[in-house]
């Protein structure tokens, strides 16, 4: 109980989509290096270095190492990409000295619809010959879930894009499970954590299968079960996620992304 000399700490509000970019900026914790995807990534990659990783060197699939954008990048050919970055490179030696030579810790990547093995699709909605939606498609994302040595997925929860069965397999999470990747000969460890708007998720060996671990604050395990297009696993443990903090909340708002386009 509150002394009569003592206020109660009165936090920020904030919405679903701070939520997740906060724990996806989290989860960054502690990375050097990280290859940036399109879209929210990006958000939440820039977040963890002004936060919790300010040694966090940014690659941008563009040619760009090291970056330290002055602003949130629009693309990944933006020009504040190059300014104060280390090094600026043709795409080619991006892919292949470093992304395919191992030496990128973390991938951060977004996708249209994603499965219980954490395998991504971000090239069509329906038939590839007749899609009902004609997505962008791979750019690197195919070779980046190959060779980074982990990769963490960032989407909002909703039943048309958590399902049973791919419309198309973009980019390679744990293919069918259990020990696929290593049989397949793939360089990475593939996928090990999806952050959503309502909840997290890790694929914990050996089945590799997606499995709920953590409770964003206000969501049931209804919640985030009615929104998923299988019967997915809740671990034993299940936790509630930290809410944001303000400065995380003000790095976002000010820093960030001021007009409120992924926020």
């Amino acid at each position: 109980m509150l002394s009569p000399g003592q206020k109660k700490e009165k936090r920020m509000a904030y919405t679903p989509s701070e939520m997740m970019i906060v724990a996806a900026a989290r989860a960054l914790a502690g990375a050097l290096t990280v290859f940036v995807g399109i879209g929210l990534p990006n958000v939440a990659c820039n977040l963890a270095q002004r936060t919790v990783a300010p040694q966090l060197e940014l690659i941008y699939e563009a040619g760009v190492y090291g970056a330290r954008p002055a602003r949130l990048p629009l693309s990944i050919g933006d020009p504040t990409l190059v300014s104060g970055s280390l090094a600026a490179m043709p795409m080619a030696d991006l892919f292949g000295l470093y992304l395919q030579g191992g030496r990128v810790e973390v991938a951060m990547l977004g996708g249209a619809q994603i499965d219980r093995f954490g395998n991504l699709n971000s090239t069509v909605i329906g038939s590839y010959e007749k899609p009902m939606v004609r997505l962008p498609g791979s750019g690197g994302a195919a070779e980046i879930a190959l060779h980074a040595k982990r990769t963490l997925v960032i989407m909002r929860l909703s039943k048309r894009a958590f399902v049973e069965t791919l419309d198309f397999q973009t980019s390679p999470g744990h293919l069918e499970g259990g020990d696929a990747r290593v049989r397949h000969g793939l360089p990475g460890a593939g996928p090990t954590l999806v952050v959503t708007d309502m909840a997290l998720f890790d694929f914990a060996p050996p089945a590799h299968e997606m499995r709920l671990v953590s409770l964003h604050p206000g969501i049931t395990i209804d919640q985030v079960r009615s929104l998923i297009g299988w019967d997915v696993c809740v671990a034993a443990d299940l936790g509630q996620t930290p809410a944001p903090s303000d400065a995380e909340l003000v790095a976002i708002r000010q820093e960030l992304d001021p007009q409120g386009l992924y926020r």
